[in-house]
């Protein structure tokens, strides 16, 4: 009994981290889909980062903390910060945005546990075994077959594969690039910084490029304020505070469960259809990120 007690003490907050992010991380795709034919994509993104900045400036001084004191330490967050939440979201949205299908989007993003684990190993040292690397493989499939009937290959743009390939670059490269030089970092200053930048970034592309014109109306407003404190706020900071206690693979895997997720939440608020081949991929998926996990 005291070593169950003392293995869930250590594990515990892990898996209730992990059961947040992938509600969350998921939710993300539901709400480009409303939130994407009310605004451009880098009007929307450069909105969405603003609004979470405002929130966390607001948590900044309700719950104080102590900013990094190096120059360089806060030059490698923002580096971590464009990879992962501007030149990733940018990927998604714009691929999505010039008519990308979401399974094919899906499923290119979809390689990053994969590349990410063989990175891992090379650059961090982080070792797999033999039946993790299969769980890494079972996840791809299950997710493969979740968004088996959304993938459509008639009419995709090479722009639009383009921003899916860059999307699953800054994400991976950025995952890698957080774990290796921004260990111990305060997860509220690290999200913080990293959304300020993102706002600056997108605020200064969506000037130079998009028209700026927002059809303010109520999806949009509730697509807007859950994607900024649901995902540039609660899903990054969880998906931070994973990374700086596991190895990158094990987390991003973690990713496999996403699109199933995302099918379930259609199938239950929006009465979307959810098929016996995406169930079985769920079943798949899970039973690959637990492999990937669990695996010693």
């Amino acid at each position: 009994m005291k070593f169950i007690t003392e293995k869930y003490q250590k594990s515990g907050p892990l898996y209730i981290a992990s059961a947040f992010f992938i509600f969350f991380w998921a939710s993300g795709f539901i709400a480009a889909k409303y939130g994407l034919p009310y605004a451009p994509p880098l009007t929307f993104l450069s909105l969405r980062f603003g609004l979470a900045l405002i929130i966390l400036v607001g948590i900044c001084f309700i719950w104080p903390f102590r900013w990094p004191n190096k120059l360089s330490l806060n030059f490698h967050l923002v580096i971590a910060g464009l990879l992962i939440q501007t030149t990733y979201l940018i990927g998604v949205f714009y691929g999505i945005y010039l008519g990308l299908s979401t399974g094919i989007m899906a499923l290119v993003v979809g390689l990053q546990p994969i590349i990410t684990g063989c990175f891992g190993l090379k650059i961090l040292g982080e070792k797999l075994v033999y039946k993790q690397w299969a769980g890494l493989g079972l996840g791809f499939l299950g997710l493969s077959l979740v968004v088996a009937e959304q993938i459509d290959f008639s009419g995709q743009t090479l722009w639009g594969i383009l921003f899916a390939v860059l999307a699953l670059s800054g994400i991976t490269i950025g995952t890698i690039y957080q774990k290796h030089y921004c260990v111990g970092v305060d997860i509220r200053a690290a999200v913080t910084i990293q959304n300020a930048i993102s706002f600056l970034l997108a605020g200064i592309l969506a000037f130079l490029f998009e028209p700026f014109e927002v059809n303010w109306n109520k999806k949009f407003f509730l697509a807007l304020s859950w994607s900024a404190v649901g995902l540039s706020v609660i899903a990054i900071a969880l998906y931070f505070f994973l990374v700086q206690r596991g190895a990158t693979a094990k987390v991003t895997s973690l990713i496999y469960l996403s699109p199933p997720t995302t099918a379930l939440m259609g199938w239950l608020m929006f009465e979307e259809s959810f098929t016996t081949l995406a169930l079985l991929g769920l079943v798949v998926a899970v039973i690959g990120v637990a492999i990937v996990n669990r695996s010693v």
